[in-house]
């Protein structure tokens, strides 16, 4: 064929579907029928065309995600059993979460950790074991999620000290790569919106820039959380890896890509119809994957109220092995290039991210504005007007909000405390809370029961 396909026909402008639409529409307003404003302040038109377009330079991963299962670290040799047997599986990263020291060459033997990503979360600061850890592992892709300031924010106290975090975690990051994290699913997981959650991770970061200096950029890396919005999700981690890069250019750096590890929100899962669960996780982690992703670690459907077992955990590492394998989605961090749609709102959010970050810089930075609850009160601002919205039906979760199974009872199958546990302990300053949005409701419906 000698012409392209769709030579023959006259290109359209927007300005003339605009047109069409408002003959369509009967004399009804365009823009109160069809345009619809998001709690970030963008404003979401019905159609997309290439004037759109912002031709984004976006630093998207090498290769396609990892596929990772979290195990909890209690006992050493049952955590070495779950970790080889999810990498036999099918996972091909371990997110390992402890408490405690514990006997890292019981935990890793027979694991190639030259190969494989291992991430490392402690509830503890301790930078001997940790540089112990790492010299045993002696890899590139071991990951530490050390955050000291997400500590701080999500507990309301410092490990120890101010003074003494840092320098443990400095005597850490001296010997070992990827040992600062920025935990940004807090934000997420808090209620904050999509352009709160990358200002504030971007401030964030750029505290630790500030205290140990650009030399530590290689070290940090990311930990996001993904909720329901689907587009949006997509264009929150494209967009934070702009705001990255854009950062790293004003201290002279480049080509340093952000490592993003990935998980669906709690925030939205219920403890009844808890089946949907699954529903959420697998639009979640699709935003995941096509936002670019690094690393991707699904949330078992019963995670919120039952202990970690086989089948929850089997069914979410399968959710990610289908949309990898089956659904051919092994190499689509680059999909989204090119969307008119998602590349607009990529910019939006990037933009309204970046205003909000410098608001912060110019109140004295992030940790000075947590101190004096500025961060809190905004976040508590955003939780509260989403779970208005909740208890309004403007959002809907199936199942909690909507078409309720009156006979669905749950009073009898929690093995764990579903809700957020109130602590009356002295704190420095208000912590943030990570809250499900169907907590007041299930309350009332268990107490009913």
């Amino acid at each position: 064929m000698s012409t392209f396909l769709f030579d023959e026909f006259s290109p359209v402008s927007a300005a003339a579907w605009k047109q069409k639409i408002q003959a369509d529409l009967k004399g009804a307003d365009y823009n109160e029928t069809l345009l619809w404003k998001t709690d970030e302040g963008i404003t979401v038109k019905p159609f997309y065309t290439k004037e759109d377009r912002t031709n984004l330079n976006i630093p998207h991963p090498k290769k396609g995600f990892e596929i990772c299962q979290k195990v909890f670290i209690d006992n050493e040799k049952t955590a070495n059993f779950l970790a080889k047997d999810a990498l036999q599986r099918g996972a091909t990263a371990i997110h390992f979460k402890a408490t405690k020291k514990f006997d890292y060459q019981k935990v890793l033997q027979h694991i190639d950790v030259k190969s494989i990503t291992i991430y490392f979360q402690f509830s503890f600061l301790d930078d001997d074991f940790q540089i112990e850890l790492y010299n045993f592992c002696n890899s590139k892709n071991t990951y530490f999620q050390n955050d000291i300031i997400g500590n701080l924010a999500e507990t309301g106290n410092w490990f120890v000290n101010l003074k003494e975090d840092h320098k443990k975690l400095e005597n850490i990051a001296k010997v070992c790569k990827n040992s600062i994290s920025v935990s940004s699913d807090l934000y997420q997981n808090a209620g904050a919106t999509i352009a709160q959650q990358l200002g504030y991770s971007l401030a964030h970061a750029n505290e630790y820039l500030i205290h140990f200096g650009k030399e530590i950029t290689e070290n940090i890396h990311f930990s996001f959380a993904v909720g329901s919005n689907y587009f949006f999700e997509i264009a929150k981690i494209r967009a934070f890896r702009i705001l990255w890069k854009t950062l790293l250019n004003e201290y002279g750096i480049s080509n340093c890509e952000a490592h993003i590890f990935t998980q669906p929100s709690l925030r939205n899962k219920t403890i009844y119809d808890y089946n949907v669960n699954m529903l959420r996780t697998t639009s979640e982690c699709m935003s995941a994957i096509l936002g670019g992703s690094n690393t991707i670690s699904n949330v078992s459907y019963d995670a919120i109220f039952h202990k970690s077992n086989e089948f929850g955990e089997r069914i979410s590492r399968n959710q990610l092995l289908i949309l990898q394998q089956e659904s051919y989605l092994k190499e689509a961090q680059n999909f989204a290039d090119g969307s008119y749609y998602i590349e607009s709102i990529t910019t939006q959010l990037a933009e309204k991210a970046l205003l909000i970050f410098k608001q912060i810089e110019k109140g004295g930075g992030f940790l000075q504005q947590l101190k004096e609850g500025i961060i809190q009160k905004k976040i508590k601002e955003s939780s509260q007007k989403e779970e208005a919205e909740f208890l309004a039906k403007k959002i809907v979760l199936v199942g909690t909000n909507f078409q309720q199974n009156n006979k669905d009872f749950m009073k009898n199958d929690l093995e764990i405390y579903p809700f957020t546990k109130q602590r009356n302990i002295k704190t420095l300053l208000t912590p943030i809370q990570r809250k499900r949005i169907s907590e007041t409701i299930e309350k009332e419906r268990l107490d009913n029961e």
